[in-house]
């Protein structure tokens, strides 16, 4: 059966997302069609209102949620109707270079990079006013039911509130892992995090639980250096209070640099801010934040050359179908918390206002 439901549907870049009626199609052969209990706002939702990443109109947007199978198409055998889920915007399939390759997690199957807007047969389940509308990254969550394939859901522990567990699907994962799963981070390590969103603070999480012993805080907005220090920021520091550049700010702290360093913005100048700012002939940075579409780096090759390594992470390094379970199953344990990354709850009408609250950093 066609459901019919809301949805936040952007019609065009810089405009406000407009509630419309949907047409939600029912799952196709390994989809799975989900009712979407919670979605977090994310800024890579963000970058695509803004034109920084290029998505074809309509389109609903939204990445990082939970929610309860309603439906599966012919043969899905991995999740059942009632089941507790969180969408993959990195799916899993088990069967790409990457998926098989014990160092790759960016399966080939996601939408990330190709912006086709489609379902994997080029057709999409979601129809308003009689126009076709465009998913994203597979996953769409800014709707009350969407539909997606089988390898971009996990399963997940039916106890897990999934008001809280949402950010798995994003936001945590992708900072928690940038720390555990791409840097490796080691006990007694120093590290630098740029940018203090949801992400950055994940990435402080992922470092303390790593045994970092100091853990710099960097970000323009001073406003969020309580909770970097709530969470394992060891110091907190903003750019704009010197009048010399911040990774030379950065090494004289640390005696020589860090030894690893994030970029959880999405701006080039802060990447290789953050590269310079690692231990010269050892130190790791590791981009987190989606870069802008159309901007290139320039940067001195000695950087490198010196041994320094750079890295890029996509939802943290993991492999998504078998690492979400275990997150969740984690979070359940207290191995780290979740609440103090929710700043504000809304509902889901009010998502221009919540994006209003992400542009201003609130």
């Amino acid at each position: 059966q066609v459901i019919k439901c809301k949805a936040a549907v952007l019609w065009e870049a810089n405009k406000p997302f407009s509630i419309e009626e949907v047409e939600v199609a029912p799952p196709k052969e390994h989809e799975v069609r989900v009712k979407i209990v919670a979605t977090g706002i994310c800024r890579s939702d963000d970058h695509v209102t803004t034109g920084a990443l290029v998505m074809p109109f309509p389109i609903i947007l939204g990445h990082e949620a939970a929610g309860v199978v309603e439906s599966v198409g012919q043969g899905v055998t991995a999740v059942k109707p009632g089941d507790k889920v969180i969408p993959l915007f990195v799916p899993q399939c088990g069967e790409c270079q990457n998926c098989l390759n014990t160092k790759g997690n960016l399966c080939s199957k996601t939408d990330l990079g190709t912006s086709g807007g489609l379902m994997a047969d080029g057709t999409t389940r979601f129809t308003c006013k009689g126009k076709a509308i465009h998913h994203f990254l597979g996953t769409s969550t800014f709707t009350e039911y969407t539909v997606l394939h089988e390898s971009a859901v996990a399963k997940i522990d039916s106890a897990a509130p999934l008001e809280k567990v949402c950010l798995i699907g994003c936001g945590f994962s992708t900072g928690y892992g940038a720390a555990l799963q791409t840097a490796k981070v080691e006990p007694g390590s120093t590290c630098a995090v740029f940018g203090l969103g949801g992400v950055g603070l994940s990435v402080i999480i992922g470092c303390k639980v790593a045994g970092a012993s100091r853990i710099i805080a960097v970000d323009i907005n001073s406003d969020k250096f309580a909770k970097a220090k709530e969470l394992g920021a060891t110091d907190c520091i903003n750019p704009k209070d010197f009048n010399k550049p911040i990774h030379e700010v950065l090494t004289e702290m640390t005696g020589g640099g860090v030894d690893y360093s994030f970029e959880v913005i999405g701006r080039t100048d802060t990447m290789t801010a953050a590269l310079a700012c690692c231990q010269y002939n050892y130190g790791v940075s590791v981009i987190v934040g989606v870069p802008p579409a159309a901007q290139k780096i320039t940067f001195d090759p000695m950087l490198l050359f010196t041994g320094r390594s750079w890295k890029g992470s996509v939802f943290g390094g993991w492999k998504s179908k078998d690492v979400v379970p275990k997150l969740v199953a984690d979070y359940m344990k207290k191995k780290f918390v979740l609440d103090p990354l929710i700043t504000h709850t809304l509902p889901f009408t009010k998502i221009n206002e919540g994006f209003d609250l992400l542009r201003t950093g609130k």
